[in-house]
C-alpha cells in the first residue's frame, strides 16, 4: 500500500488546489516544498509581492490622486525600499499563514524538502537536518507536478543581483534606482517598468519586437504606452541587446544597433524556465523541453499515466487563477471524480499603472477571421465616479455582434480593470446579449455603469446601420 492516494510537488496554486481537491474528496494526501516556500514563487517572489509593490506604489507616489491635488502631491516625499517592502512582508506573511491553515485544516501532510522521483511512483524528499542532509522515501498512487517556474536566465548575461537582475530580484533591491533598463516587454517586464517609473525612475524598456504585448487589444496598447511615455519611459521596439556590463557601480547596455544605454539598474524579463531540472524525471519516464515544460493532455495528465502536471510548469497561460483551475480539476480526474471541464472563456489581467484586463476576442483577431464585429466604448472622464477617483483616462470597450447581438470581446483599461472584466466574463458566459447591459440597472455613481454606456454606444451604432440598410 502506498504511503498517499496522491502526492503534490509544490505548493504554488496549482499545488495547493490539486492538493485540497484531492483531500475534499477524502484522499490521503501530501504536499511537498521548501520550507521557505510554502506557497510557492506566487506568493514568495512572484504575484502576490509584485501586485502588493503596485499597490504600494500607487499609494506612496499618490499617483492615483493627481488629477485631483496636481502633479506635484506625493503621499511620502522619499520613497525607500523599505517603505515598500514592509508591506510586500506584512502580505507575504499573512498569505503564508492563510495557506498553511487551509493545508492543516484539511489534514494534508506538508514535506519540507525538494523533491526528485527515484521511480514511477516513489518520490524522495532532501531536506537539511542540522549540519546534513537526508532523503525520505515517499510513495504515493497518483502524484501532480506543480513545481513553477523561475526566470530564464541568458547565458551572455552576468546576474549579479544587485545591479543587474532579473523579477525576482526586484525585492531584495538595496534602493529605488534612479535609472533603470528593463530588457522584454512581456506582462512582467512592463509591469515592473510602469511601477519604477511611476516611483520616478527614468525607464528605459528594449524590446526586439515591434510591440508589446501583442495579444492585447492594440488601442488599449496605445493608450498604455501613451502613459508610460507621459511617466518618461522610453521604448525601443525592433532592438536586441547585444551586452551588459557593469562600470562605476552603475551599467552599460549596448545594443545592436550601436545605441549604449547607461543606468543604475538593468532588469531582464526573457520569460520563464520550468523548474523541472531537479526532478529527475527520466526516472519516472518522463522529460521536459528546453524550458523546462511538460506535456499533457486534457485532463493535464504526462504521458506516464498517473502523473498529472499543473500551473506554469505547463506553460501557456501560465496565470495564477488558471494554475489553480488545472490544479482542481486534475484532482479530480486522478480520483476519479466527475468535472466539467475548464471553460475556454478565461480573463486576462495586466498589472501595469493603469492596469489593462480583457476577455474574448481583440479587434485584429475579429478582423483577421473576417467576423463583422460594432465597438461600443465608454470612458471614464464621462462616468461621475470616474471624476470622483481622478481617473479622467480609463476605457472599457465591448466588441458587439450586430448578427445575433452577442459580445464577442470585452477590454478594459484604468483603474479596476481587473475587477471590471468579470461583469462582462458573466455576460458572455452565460450566453447573454448586449441587451442585458442595456436594460440593466447599475449602481450610480460606479464604474460598473461604463458596461451601460458603452452597451448603449454600439446600439446607436447598429440601429444607424440598419436604418441606412432599410
Amino acid at each position: 500500500m502506498s504511503d498517499f492516494d496522491l502526492l503534490v510537488l509544490g505548493s504554488g496554486p496549482g499545488g495547493q488546489r490539486a492538493a485540497i481537491a484531492a483531500a475534499k474528496l477524502g484522499r490521503r494526501v501530501a504536499i511537498v516544498d521548501r520550507r521557505n516556500m510554502i506557497g510557492g514563487v506566487c506568493i514568495n517572489t512572484g504575484t502576490i509581492p509584485s501586485k502588493t509593490l503596485r499597490e504600494a506604489v500607487l499609494y506612496l507616489t499618490g499617483l492615483s490622486q493627481r488629477e485631483l491635488y496636481g502633479q506635484s502631491y506625493r503621499v511620502k516625499e522619499d520613497i525607500t525600499v523599505a517603505d515598500l517592502g514592509m508591506r510586500t512582508q506584512h502580505v507575504i506573511g499573512r498569505e503564508i499563514d492563510v495557506i498553511r491553515s487551509q493545508l492543516a485544516r484539511n489534514h494534508i501532510t506538508v514535506l519540507s524538502g525538494t523533491g526528485r522521483f527515484l521511480d514511477p511512483h516513489t518520490v524522495g524528499v532532501a531536506s537539511v537536518v542540522g549540519d546534513s542532509e537526508r532523503e525520505q522515501k515517499v510513495t504515493a498512487d497518483k502524484i501532480v507536478i506543480a513545481t513553477g517556474t523561475r526566470p530564464a536566465r541568458p547565458d551572455t548575461v552576468a546576474f549579479d543581483d544587485k545591479t543587474i537582475i532579473d523579477s525576482d530580484g526586484i525585492i531584495h533591491m538595496e534602493r529605488v534606482p534612479e535609472t533603470m533598463v528593463v530588457v522584454g516587454a512581456g506582462v512582467i517586464g512592463i509591469e515592473y517598468a510602469s511601477m519604477f517609473a511611476a516611483l520616478g525612475t527614468k525607464v528605459t524598456v528594449v524590446e526586439r519586437r515591434e510591440r508589446m504585448l501583442e495579444f492585447a487589444d492594440l488601442e488599449i496598447i496605445e493608450a498604455l504606452k501613451y502613459h508610460l511615455r507621459d511617466l518618461a519611459v522610453t521604448f525601443r521596439f525592433r532592438e536586441s541587446v547585444e551586452s551588459v556590463e557593469r562600470r562605476n557601480g552603475g551599467t552599460l547596455t549596448v545594443l545592436e544597433s550601436g545605441k549604449r544605454i547607461p543606468a543604475d539598474t538593468v532588469m531582464y524579463s526573457a520569460g520563464r524556465q520550468g523548474m523541472t531540472d531537479e526532478l529527475a524525471l527520466e526516472a519516472a519516464g518522463l522529460s521536459a523541453d528546453r524550458r523546462g515544460r511538460i506535456k499533457v493532455d486534457g485532463h493535464y495528465r504526462t504521458e506516464v499515466e498517473h502523473i498529472y502536471a499543473v500551473g506554469d510548469v505547463i506553460g501557456f497561460p501560465a496565470l495564477a487563477a488558471t494554475s489553480m483551475e488545472q490544479g482542481r480539476l486534475a484532482a479530480h480526474h486522478a480520483c476519479d471524480e466527475p468535472v466539467h471541464a475548464m471553460d475556454e472563456l478565461q480573463p486576462i489581467g495586466i498589472y501595469t499603472i493603469p492596469e489593462i484586463s480583457f476577455v474574448g476576442r481583440t479587434e485584429d483577431e475579429l478582423t483577421e477571421a473576417k467576423v463583422p464585429f460594432e465597438v461600443g466604448v465608454s470612458r471614464y472622464r464621462e462616468l461621475a465616479r470616474g471624476q470622483i477617483i481622478g481617473d479622467s483616462y480609463g476605457m472599457l470597450k465591448l466588441l458587439v455582434s450586430p448578427e445575433d447581438r452577442s459580445l464577442l470581446g470585452v477590454h478594459v483599461f484604468g483603474t479596476g480593470a481587473t475587477e471590471l472584466v468579470h461583469i462582462g466574463q458573466t455576460v458572455m458566459g452565460c450566453g447573454g446579449t448586449v441587451d442585458y447591459l442595456v436594460n440593466a440597472v447599475f449602481n450610480y455613481p460606479t464604474l460598473a455603469e461604463s458596461y451601460k454606456v458603452a452597451a448603449l454606444d454600439a446600439m446607436n451604432k447598429m440601429r444607424q446601420i440598419a436604418r441606412l440598410s432599410e
